[in-house]
């Protein structure tokens, strides 16, 4: 099994969801069947996930931890991926909402350092439209493409002005 090494400390996406070794059949004789349960499974290199597994993969509400127990995930997961939940950076940076094949994508809300956005994500990046604010009250409200301000939108800076 390949230790999960969590890039999410440089401020890129969670790695991979954990994938356990394949469950055993149940037992009854015959073809294999799937089995759901929950557990614990703990990495080569200190990070863990406890949760419910499905055919041998994360499913249902589990947690995910990083080596040494540094960023985590919290939520819901489908078939080894994670679908919607927290992560929590080392820095305590967090992202709050839904997720596909391991990206943001969808509806959700990043906490960085003094900013915070809140809107559509697609694939990874802040997409479509979403709002930007930082804590001494500058903010972006409108389209993104690819991460970025791109289109039709307000830039309010901190003295009021547009």
């Amino acid at each position: 099994m390949d230790t999960i090494v969590k890039s999410a400390m440089s401020g890129a996406e969670p790695p991979p969801s954990p994938q356990p070794p394949p469950s055993p059949v149940d037992g009854s004789g015959g073809s294999p069947h799937r089995i759901k349960k929950g557990g614990r499974f703990d990495f080569d290199d200190g990070g863990t996930y406890c949760g419910g597994w499905d055919d041998g993969k994360a499913h249902g509400h589990g947690v995910c931890t990083g080596p040494k127990n540094i960023g985590e995930y919290s939520g819901s997961w489908t078939f080894g991926f994670e679908v919607s939940g927290m992560y929590v950076w080392p820095n305590s940076d967090t992202f709050e909402g839904q997720w596909d094949n391991g990206k943001r994508h969808g509806l959700g809300v990043e906490h960085k350092g003094n900013w915070t956005y809140e809107g559509e994500w697609t694939q990874g990046y802040k997409g479509r439209y979403g709002i930007r604010r930082s804590s001494s009250g500058a903010k972006y409200e409108g389209t993104w493409v690819n991460g970025l301000q791109d289109g039709y939108g307000t830039e309010t800076y901190v003295d009021g002005g547009t």
